[in-house]
C-alpha cells in the first residue's frame, strides 16, 4: 500500500490551552487563546485605536478622519461617547473648582417620603404633575397644596386636539 499523501492539513495533537492561563481550552483561530480572552484583547484593541485618534483629534485641532467614509467616522464618535461616558466620575481628577460644584449637586439617595406629610413612601408612591411625591392619602390635588394649572392644561389640550376649522366664503351670484 502507498503512503498517504500529505495535504498540508494537520490534525491537532490535542486541546490548546488558552495562552492566557485562563483555564480554558484555545484555538488556533482566535490566537491560541480562549473566545472570552480573545473578545477583550479585541475591545482593548478598538479602545486603543479610539483613544489614538481620539487625541491625534484633540492636537490636531481638527478631524483627523479625513479620508476615512463619513459613516465609519460617525460610528468611530459614536464609540468614543460612549467610552467617555463610562468613566467613573470619581476616578476623574478634580481640582478645587470642580469640588465646590459637585457638592452643590449632589443627589438626594435617601427614602422616598410624601412631599405633604413627609412619611416613607417607598416604591408606592405617586408622582403628581407638580412634580412632587406623595403617599396614597395626599395624591390627589384637592389633598395637597398642588401648583400645576390643571384648567389651562386642559384648555392648551382641547384646542390642539379641535383646530379652528372656517369655511370659505362663497361668491353671491
Amino acid at each position: 500500500m502507498e503512503a498517504p499523501k500529505e495535504t498540508g492539513c494537520q490534525a491537532p495533537e490535542g486541546p490548546i490551552l488558552c495562552v492566557n492561563n485562563c483555564g480554558f481550552f484555545g484555538s488556533a483561530a482566535t490566537m491560541n487563546m480562549c473566545s472570552k480572552c480573545h473578545k477583550d484583547m479585541i475591545l482593548k484593541q478598538e479602545q486603543a485605536k479610539l483613544a489614538a485618534t481620539s487625541i491625534e483629534n484633540i492636537v490636531n485641532g481638527g478631524s483627523g478622519s479625513t479620508d476615512k467614509d463619513p459613516a465609519v467616522a460617525d460610528a468611530i464618535n459614536l464609540q468614543a461617547g460612549a467610552v467617555e461616558s463610562k468613566i467613573d466620575p470619581i476616578l476623574a481628577p478634580r481640582d478645587s473648582s470642580s469640588s465646590n460644584q459637585n457638592s452643590e449637586v449632589k443627589v438626594k439617595v435617601g427614602p422616598n417620603r410624601c412631599s405633604a406629610c413627609r412619611k416613607r413612601v417607598g416604591l408606592t408612591g405617586f408622582s403628581c404633575r407638580c412634580g412632587n411625591l406623595y403617599c396614597a392619602d395626599h395624591r390627589y390635588s384637592d389633598k395637597h397644596e398642588c401648583s400645576f394649572d390643571y384648567r389651562t392644561a386642559a384648555k392648551d389640550a382641547i384646542t390642539k386636539a379641535n383646530p379652528i376649522v372656517k369655511a370659505e366664503k362663497l361668491d353671491k351670484i
